[in-house]
């Protein structure tokens, strides 16, 4: 199975929502199941240390799922390598899960330094960047493959849009 993860945050009351869509196939148009949890910001936002604010976030989803489910890919929204030698969130985090689960970044912007693979779909000409923990050649074949025909594949905006519902409803009570 794979699981796309985003994480939204709310500064101020100091609140993070975080998000996954579990799916079989690459070509999927739905998800077989979504997951979302509000909970507090674990760390302040440190440039270049990204990572410590996120991966609890992404890992208090992956956890519960993995312990029932076999993950083969988890899909974060930005990168996994910065650069060469530089570790971006995707790395952390499959170094977080043993290695053991295939991690893939896609990223809406561009990092300067970063060795992603810009992929277009739809009509768009701005490109999605990808990276991988292996394999980042077949990783953007298969976001390419992904439903949907505009730039962001279908189920990528979907778990998006969760991340921002949680947020959301936490505003509301």
């Amino acid at each position: 199975m794979k699981l796309a993860l985003d994480v939204h945050y709310d500064e101020a009351p100091g609140r993070s929502s975080a998000a996954g869509v579990l799916f079989g196939d690459w070509t999927d148009a739905a998800a077989s199941e979504t997951f979302a949890e509000v909970t507090s910001i674990a760390s302040p936002y440190i440039p270049g240390e990204f990572f410590r604010r996120e991966l609890p976030c992404l890992l208090s989803i992956i956890e519960p799922v993995r312990a029932r489910v076999a993950l083969e890919t988890v899909i974060v929204d930005g990168y996994v390598d910065l650069g060469a030698g530089r570790p971006g969130l995707g790395r952390y985090l499959f170094e977080a899960l043993d290695k053991a689960v295939r991690v893939i970044g896609v990223a809406k912007t561009h990092f300067a330094g970063s060795e992603g693979i810009a992929i277009t779909r739809g009509q768009s000409a701005t490109p999605l960047w990808i990276t991988a923990s292996s394999d980042a050649a077949r990783a953007a074949d298969a976001i390419c493959t992904m439903h949907g025909p505009y730039r962001i594949p279908t189920l990528l905006k979907r778990v998006d849009q969760l991340a921002r519902a949680g947020l959301s409803a936490a505003a509301a009570t």
